[in-house]
């Protein structure tokens, strides 16, 4: 699709964006590690790095194992302020030469350039994610999106070579109203694809929260003047920097509620780890309230409550299973008891992706699994709702289960299985539901370390193909794919 001239809000839209008001906010915010070699950081912040941590990093700046040229490191006083107590939240946000000991991965996790129609805009299932944005307040080391924070070439299908591209609202709002008219007038499906209606966007980068109010609002309304009937805001500002939750931007999410009433609105919270939000006594436990529940940190408590007490946004957490960070349990199960009791969803927990130096950070599958379900013992049925994902090239897979005891007559069973769920198929539906059997295997990272022990693959999983180009009227397909 060519690019469109430039956007022109329409007469409701550009009322409302007159009302947006524009602060700006002072995150302290502390890029790169030279502030650290050079003993520029504040000085309260000077010894996050030990002496010892600083030596070994600045002996790779500069090779090909330098960990900055992997992802940029980045980080709000907010957040230091939590992380200087706290071991998991400083693997979260520390680099760590262990990040570059292993550089295996994809430079394109998951192929997610094969579902982008135009330039940062992925269509999967019947919604649609919009990279907005290249950065965040604060970067987790072990980002999903590391090639697009770190602005690197990626090898497209097409064979050329750029950086991941933002998304542009024109091309975005042109793209979802051509494919809607196809799908309206071919009986609600598109004659090519099979996809239905693509009725939701998720607003994604990055953090769309770093952008300012006026960006977001005109994101906002101009998704809900192309017919998106619902909008997801993906963040961690939350956890980074709580106050930007404040009285311009809830003026700016009131008035577009107030405007489009009929559009839903999703904010996709990610928290990690309850160190991110829960305040610990002198005897460092979680403190508690007299009637048991857990005391928020004061600031996210009040953005939180904020956000919550709108009762037509709703509010959800996700976030991966990470080596040294939330592989643990107890922390998991504090959690999401703690985020249900103040109005929020689990929503999922994911194994890690295929990311360039994923096994630094990745959980093996069969272990993240037996936390999860370990950590939701003696949680409520509404306090459970998070299932384990991990994303296959198909789409988002569930780790179903995982068992002990070997089936009998059934060779790889000997100890125990592992079985996959397709949730949804990041072409079309047809193989919602189905699964995929294989034989444990303890140390599995990643879908081709099972490859050798298929049981039983009606998903497919195993026997994978990609799509068409999506830029290219020409097929291209490659053999079956076991991991990059």
């Amino acid at each position: 699709m060519a690019r469109s001239e430039k956007y022109i809000p329409t007469a409701r839209e550009q009322a409302f964006l007159d009302t947006v008001e524009n602060p700006k906010y002072d995150r302290q915010i502390i890029s790169g590690l030279s502030p650290f070699f050079e003993d520029r950081a504040p000085e309260e912040m000077g010894g996050f790095y030990s002496k010892e941590e600083i030596a070994d990093l600045l002996r790779l700046r500069g090779t090909d194992r330098d960990v900055e040229a992997r992802m940029p490191v980045k980080i709000t006083r907010h957040y230091f302020e939590m992380a200087r107590t706290s071991k998991p939240l400083q693997k979260l946000v520390k680099a760590s030469p262990d990040e570059t000991l292993n550089l295996a991965g994809s430079e394109d996790p998951g192929f997610q350039m094969d579902y982008s129609p135009v330039e940062g805009l992925l269509h999967k299932y019947e919604m649609g994610l919009a990279y907005v944005i290249s950065t965040c307040s604060a970067h987790c080391r072990f980002c999903y999106r590391e090639e697009l924070i770190g602005r690197k070439d990626i090898e497209r299908q097409d064979g050329t070579v750029a950086k991941k591209g933002l998304a542009q609202i024109g091309e975005v709002t042109d793209y979802i109203r051509d494919h809607n008219e196809i799908v309206a007038s071919n009986g609600g499906f598109h004659p090519e694809s099979g996809r239905e209606k693509l009725r939701e966007i998720l607003l994604s980068g990055g953090d769309p929260m770093a952008l300012p109010n006026s960006k977001i609002a005109a994101w906002l309304s101009a998704l809900a003047e192309a017919g998106v009937e619902s909008i997801r805001l993906g963040t961690k500002e939350m956890a980074f920097y709580p106050d930007r939750f404040d009285t311009a931007f809830l003026s700016m999410i009131d008035g577009f509620h107030a405007t489009y009433p009929d559009v839903a609105f999703r904010l996709m919270v990610h928290f990690n780890h309850p160190d991110e939000f829960l305040t610990r006594g002198v005897d460092g436990e979680y403190m508690e309230n007299p009637n048991g529940t857990l005391v928020w940190e004061e600031r996210t408590r009040r953005a939180m409550e904020n956000v919550v007490s709108r009762g037509w946004i709703n509010v959800e957490n996700q976030a991966p299973i990470i080596k040294g960070v939330n592989d643990d349990p107890d922390a998991l199960r504090i959690m999401q008891r703690a985020l249900n009791q103040v109005g929020v969803g689990n929503h999922y927990f994911f194994c890690g992706r295929d990311i360039v130096a994923y096994q630094a950070f990745n959980v093996p599958i069969e272990t993240a699994w037996n936390i999860l379900n370990e950590s939701q013992k003696g949680l409520s049925g509404v306090e459970t709702h998070a299932r384990l994902s991990i994303t296959h090239y198909k789409g988002k897979t569930e780790v179903v289960a995982v068992t002990n005891e070997a089936i009998p007559g059934v060779p790889a069973s000997e100890n125990g299985v592992l079985i996959f769920k397709i949730l949804r198929n990041a072409k079309d539906a047809p193989d919602r539901g189905k699964v995929c059997i294989v034989g444990r295997n303890r140390d599995a990272i990643w879908f081709d370390d099972y490859a050798d022990r298929v049981i039983y693959d009606e998903a497919g999983l195993f026997d994978y193909v990609r799509v068409q180009a999506a830029r290219s009227e020409v097929p291209l397909t490659v053999g079956a794919v076991e991991g990059t």
